[in-house]
């Protein structure tokens, strides 16, 4: 039982020593801004249900890569293959990867090949100034693909200029018996420079990592690049460009086709680019135009190096994107406005050579109705060259009943368009697609409770999901290859909170408990019982995510806990920890995740690593 209530230990300790210092300073939070693209609102204005993880957070984290960190957040399932960054499909309250939307600074980044390479992005956790999570249908606000939520990264702005230099080694003292034998380990090495001018700022960053992994044939090599320029042309009118690219190998031993693909690898390549500008027209009038691309080339190998004329598929994907959003305020309000058009291709040897258009059009109008409520209504209307016409309208609405509480509600619906892979795989005898899929659609309501109290904050919502003509790939027998199809509906009822307490234990000494709890009641209507399903059963029922974090001087500690437990299969926790203490521009920090070494798996029956250790050192001057 000492596992389970290793974090409670924690908490409890934590609160005896406050009660020894009523008398100390209060730490207070920062309201931070969210970024709607049309709209940029400030978290206590919030009607919907949003959850920021903010640089502080993450750079105290027990982990290096975005997969990493995102494993921490409340409602945030994170089903990796493989560690330390490695594939990970994501989703948010119980949805499917495919259903929640990513973005980059409120560029989307849509894999229409498979979101199982969403998460392959060059953005070290130094660059991120902030994770927005926005849970619930989003169509209005960020388009299409946003059924179940929405995750904005925003990268930093740099204030001063200077380098950055880090390195860190690790292992799980284990050894490859089922290989060559050797001890696993991995490692890596970060660079990068900020240069901050009165008028413009830049930003470059390159990483390489390295391992053979934590078992056979799951070692990695991953290759990042970053750069971001931010200019001020002048007080009225900016421009932020970004350019990113990432290159990665990895062994995937059970991805796909346990047991088969024992031998199994893959390379994935991908490149970013955008360029957005902000134009201050009047008081009144914002203008904000934005252009993007993403290139991303996967090749996957069935039987390896060894073997690359048989059981191998190439994919090689383009998305061009262009972008006007534009907010005016009028005396009682404000109206947002915002089009996109988006086109998508692929040339694949097992999809083939695809190509489909894209275009949405935003409108949005809130207000202050009454002193005390808050309303934000609006609707998206989409056409895809694919699936025509079809509208997602929204409402969001608040009600201050006292200072720092508020009661909040939204109903929005969204829509998901098929991948490409949904609909055009061809990989027989083990998957194929489905030409006559439907798109999906979800409605959701939900009501929920905002405290906002200095150093304590609280949110507590429920919320009722309906996903009609849901994906999933199916089979009869187990000799018949998967394929797409239009399962079913699936309803979810679901309540979760997040609290976050912070306080001073002496003039030099400062705690942050942060404790959230999901739970998920999923059942499908008008579905075949006799099929066997991918990924039906996958969701989280119970999820508790806790994190203990105590600093004095230069020296913390954070300790973190997960719990998950799914719809079926067994229920685990994992307890992590980072130690680091900083000397002048200087921090040396241990890792050690899964310290109670637990045994468990997030995909299939591919096993995640066993105890980990990493030790590492940090060099930053700016």
């Amino acid at each position: 039982m000492k596992k389970i209530y290793f974090s409670i230990f924690c908490i409890v300790l934590t609160g005896n020593l406050f009660a020894q210092n009523q008398k100390d300073t209060v730490i207070t939070m920062k309201d931070v801004v969210i970024n709607e693209n049309r709209f940029n609102t400030p978290i206590s204005k919030q009607n919907r249900n949003v959850y920021v993880i903010d640089n502080v957070t993450i750079a105290k984290l027990p982990g290096r890569t975005l997969q990493e960190v995102l494993q921490y957040a409340n409602g945030i399932d994170i089903r990796q293959r493989g560690a330390f960054g490695g594939q990970a499909d994501i989703s948010v309250d119980g949805g499917s990867f495919e259903q929640t939307v990513l973005l980059l600074n409120g560029t989307k980044i849509i894999d229409m090949q498979t979101a199982h390479n969403m998460l392959n992005l060059p953005i070290p956790v130094e660059a991120i100034e902030r994770i927005e999570i926005v849970r619930g249908p989003a169509a209005r606000i960020y388009g299409i693909n946003s059924l179940t939520g929405a995750i904005n990264i925003v990268t930093k702005k740099p204030t001063s200029s200077g380098v950055l230099v880090s390195t860190y080694a690790g292992s799980n003292f284990e050894k490859n018996t089922d290989g060559n034998g050797n001890t696993f380990v991995g490692g890596g090495v970060q660079a990068g420079g900020v240069l901050s001018k009165k008028n413009h700022q830049h930003s470059i960053f390159g990483s390489y990592d390295k391992g053979n992994g934590y078992r056979f044939n799951t070692g990695f090599e991953n290759n990042k690049l970053l750069y971001q320029g931010n200019f001020q042309l002048d007080e009225l009118n900016t421009i932020d460009a970004l350019f990113g690219y990432v290159k990665s190998g990895f062994g995937a031993n059970g991805f796909y086709a346990s047991p088969g693909d024992r031998n199994s690898d893959e390379h994935v390549q991908t490149t970013l680019a955008s360029i957005q500008s902000k134009h201050q027209i009047s008081n009144k009038w914002t203008l904000m135009p934005r252009l993007s691309y993403r290139y991303n080339f996967d090749d996957y190998r069935y039987f390896g190096p060894t073997n690359l004329n048989a059981g191998r598929s190439r994919h090689y994907s383009n998305s061009f994107s262009a972008e006007l959003n534009t907010s005016y305020k009028i005396a009682k309000g404000e109206f947002g406005f915002g089009a996109e058009a988006r086109k998508d291709d692929i040339n694949s040897t097992s999809i083939g050579e695809r190509d489909r258009d894209n275009l949405g059009i935003y409108a949005q109008y809130r207000t202050q109705l009454l002193e005390k409520l808050n309303v934000n209504i609006g609707t998206y209307l989409n056409y895809n060259s694919d699936y025509k016409w079809q509208i997602y309208p929204g409402l969001d609405a608040s009600y201050e009943i006292a200072s720092g509480v508020k009661f909040v509600t939204n109903i929005g619906t969204s829509q998901r368009i098929p991948s490409f892979t949904d609909l055009y795989l061809n990989q027989r005898p083990g998957n194929i697609g489905n030409e006559n899929l439907s798109s999906e659609n979800a409605l959701q309501a939900e009501l929920g409770l905002k405290i906002d109290k200095g150093n304590f904050n609280f949110n507590a919502n429920y919320f009722y999901r309906t996903i009609d003509k849901f994906i999933d790939w199916t089979r009869s027998v187990t000799t018949d290859p998967w394929q797409s199809n239009n399962i079913g509906d699936l309803q979810t009822n679901g309540i979760n909170f997040r609290a976050n307490y912070n306080f001073a234990v002496a003039e030099k000494s400062k705690i942050n408990i942060n404790l959230g709890y999901s739970y998920l009641d999923s059942e499908f209507k008008n579905i075949n019982s006799q099929l066997a399903f991918k990924y039906l059963i996958s969701s989280l029922k119970h999820q508790v995510t806790n994190t203990v974090d105590f600093r004095y001087s230069n020296f913390s500690v954070l300790l973190a806990t997960r719990f998950n437990e799914r719809m079926q299969g067994p229920s685990y926790w994992i307890n992590d920890v980072r130690l680091s203490q900083s000397v002048d521009k200087f921090t040396f920090f241990l890792d050690a995740q899964n310290i109670f070494d637990t045994t468990y798996n997030e995909i299939g029956a591919i096993p995640l690593p066993s105890r980990w250790m990493s030790l590492g050192v940090k060099f930053v001057s700016f």
